[in-house]
């Protein structure tokens, strides 16, 4: 990694020179008698990382240079509490109970043995679900969510065909199925940083582990628990992410009481692979209060107060799929007004294209 930032050796302190190894490893025990792995670092308010079931598995990802950083990154401003999921890494692999009540029940116990009050949570993908449910069922806990490549409903990031076809292969060809996940569908590269990638997932657990753990998860649905969550919520978007479609992030920050979305670079659909330094700091940004640093962009920024009644008017028809054309037929005015318009409400809400606009629209309650 380059450039020493500061407080950067001050965090290094905590991490072995070793790169196999997790900083301060430690075990808690669920209410259920399954033992727990996780890890944390630095101090600051509590943010914890809830694992990535089924392919949690700390010492893999600390090799990796890229998620390292993050994690890092994190902990200059942050105190980073992160655990590998029942089945998966170094918590026990021997376990039946995969269901969403034991999810949170692996949560309490962490978040208890860390001697935690007040905490963010940070869920991706399956652990999406339990980040909501835990906020849902103890407001007085939870300070903030953020939320990455999920829903409320566990089928949904999985219902794709070509995600199906690929879950197919779990059984069939172990191998096959991880080297798919890794470079196809999550983005990483042919490199060392893809290798070691590859061997977080291949390590992660078994393959019947995986195929009961993503069987559960597909079950689960937490619609009901959205209303409950009082917390501030930040859902992360990537802007030219196809793994999980844009449409699905905006229905999952919708449903929220305070939630917001925030369209970040990149299309990759791993969290911190692309634009690290920026993730991290808007994850910091919203944890903390202060304003992200530059280098992501939010979908959802101040102007949005500014749009008249007539632009107002104008994004509604393009949020409902209308073309430039259509919009003047509809209001009666030239298409040339129209482009004009649709070109100011794009600079006021910080919008590239029409799905930003979407996104803007659908959120603030304008579609």
């Amino acid at each position: 990694m380059s450039g020493a930032r500061p407080g950067w050796l001050a965090i290094r302190a905590f991490v072995s020179d070793d790169d196999a190894v997790t900083p301060d490893l430690k075990f808690a025990r669920s209410a259920d008698g399954v033992s727990i792995g996780w890890t944390n670092i630095g101090a600051g308010p509590s943010l914890v990382y809830l694992p990535g079931v089924p392919f949690s598995n700390l010492e893999a990802e600390w090799r990796i240079p890229v998620l390292r950083r993050a994690f890092e990154g994190l902990a200059l401003h942050l105190r980073f509490v992160q655990y590998d999921g029942r089945g998966t890494g170094r918590s026990q692999r021997d376990v039946s109970d995969l269901s969403l009540a034991a999810m949170l029940r692996d949560l309490d116990a962490v978040v208890d043995a860390a001697g935690l009050d007040r905490f963010a949570l940070l869920g991706f993908y399956n652990s999406v679900t339990h980040a909501i449910s835990y906020a849902a069922r103890h407001p007085e806990r939870v300070t903030h969510l953020v939320l990455f490549g999920g829903s409320a409903r566990g089928w949904d990031p999985m219902s794709g065909n070509a995600t199906q076809a690929l879950l197919s292969l779990i059984d069939r060809d172990w191998d096959t199925f991880v080297e798919s996940v890794t470079h196809a569908w999550l983005g990483w590269p042919d490199d060392e940083e893809g290798r070691l990638a590859a061997d977080w997932f291949r390590t992660a657990t078994t393959p019947a582990v995986a195929r009961a753990t993503l069987q559960a998860a597909s079950g689960i649905d937490v619609t009901r628990e959205l209303p409950d969550v009082q917390c501030p919520a930040l859902v992360l978007h990537r802007r030219g992410a196809t793994v999980v479609p844009l449409e699905m992030s905006n229905e999952l920050a919708a449903g929220l009481p305070n939630g917001e979305l925030r369209l970040i670079e990149g299309r990759s659909a791993s969290l911190f692979f692309e634009d690290t330094d920026a993730v991290v700091a808007e994850i910091i940004g919203f944890v903390t209060g202060r304003a992200p640093k530059a280098g992501a962009r939010r979908a959802t920024p101040a102007g949005r107060s500014r749009l008249s009644p007539r632009e107002r008017e104008v994004l509604r028809l393009v949020a409902a799929g209308d073309s430039n054309g259509e919009i003047a037929a509809r209001l009666g005015l030239s298409t040339n007004t129209v482009e004009r318009h649709v070109t100011n409400v794009y600079r006021k809400i910080d919008a590239r294209g029409r799905a930003d606009a979407t996104a803007y629209a659908i959120h603030h309650g304008i579609a």
